[in-house]
């Protein structure tokens, strides 16, 4: 139960902090090479950053019911 819940969120965190790295780099890169659809790349990117987000949020909700049962 709570050994699970724990290993659940602590896997969840680490790859969403992966992801979001992946994506603020790649973001980055895009922006440096053309300036001109920064404007485009970051509203991606903040959409992209808000979906892994909601990944690891789904997780804790997850992890916050296998720990209740």
């Amino acid at each position: 139960g709570a050994i699970g819940a724990a290993f659940l969120l602590g896997v969840a965190a680490a790859a969403g902090a992966m992801a979001q790295g992946r994506a603020t780099s790649a973001a980055s890169e895009g922006m440096s090479r053309n300036p001109g659809a920064a404007g485009a790349i970051r509203t991606m990117t903040i959409i992209g950053l808000a979906l892994i987000e909601s990944l690891v949020l789904y997780a804790l909700l997850i992890a916050y019911l296998i720990r209740n049962l």
